[in-house]
């Protein structure tokens, strides 16, 4: 695992660079294997860099779009991971609806609605049931809580190793998350984080040691790069090592 830290003055700077990186991500991708997979993540610090993406004349064709979580909702609910990535980006671009790849949450059971997203996940990267799939890129946030995706603290969904997607559940309220070994398969993961409400977690997260079912977001460790794009208000008992 290859871990990059980066420490920018403001949220406009850390958009910035988020969007540096996810064009460089693309460009290689595409080059590499004709195409470009990416999971978004949910919560307020992303959004300024899907509107910015938005914005960008890009292979639309070549670029699928995938979620890493999604809270148990239709998908016109104002809590929708979906309906806030279709409103910042990706209704304002001509990207083929096959393209885009929301996790399901219409069947009544979020088991069910996991297991099929599973199947879908298979089939589109065409791997066989017990290899994992590798995304280009997956986007992640963490909550004051160390929580990243749907894995929080003390749940079930952080000891599922068995599958691709699974249940997460925040107060009692199930969502659809991917597991970890499926966010670590991926050839690059950037966490986003900003804000001082985060320095308590972040602390914790790069703590040598801590509880991982304390502080889920220890348990992402990809295969391959990690990024973590901090704000200065979030990075501010950080910025002596980085």
């Amino acid at each position: 695992m290859e871990k990059k830290v980066e420490i920018l003055p403001n949220l406009e700077a850390l958009i910035e660079r988020g969007l540096e990186i996810v064009l460089q991500k693309i460009q290689t991708s595409i080059e590499k294997h004709n195409r470009f997979t990416i999971a978004l993540a949910g919560g307020s610090t992303p959004k300024p860099l899907y509107e910015a993406i938005s914005q960008q004349n890009l292979p639309w064709e070549k670029i699928h779009v995938f979620w890493g979580d999604e809270r148990y909702v239709a998908p016109d609910h104002p809590d929708s991971n979906q309906r806030m990535a279709r409103l910042a980006w990706l209704n304002k671009v001509p990207i083929p609806a096959e393209n885009i790849h929301p996790m399901p949450t219409n069947s009544g059971d979020p088991a069910i609605d996991a297991a099929k997203h599973e199947a879908e996940l298979q089939e589109f990267f065409k791997v066989p049931v017990a290899e994992v799939p590798k995304f280009d890129l997956i986007l992640l946030g963490i909550g004051d809580d160390a929580h990243t995706a749907s894995l929080f603290p003390h749940t079930p969904a952080l000891s599922v190793r068995d599958r691709l997607v699974t249940v997460g559940s925040k107060d009692g309220q199930p969502r659809i998350t991917f597991s970890v070994p499926l966010i670590n398969q991926a050839d690059c993961v950037m966490f986003l984080v900003a804000g001082a409400g985060k320095i308590s977690a972040l602390e914790q997260i790069f703590a040598e040691k801590a509880d991982s079912q304390t502080y889920p977001a220890r348990l992402i460790q990809p295969s391959g790069e990690l990024w973590w794009l901090l704000d200065e208000s979030a990075g501010e008992k950080l910025k002596s090592e980085y």
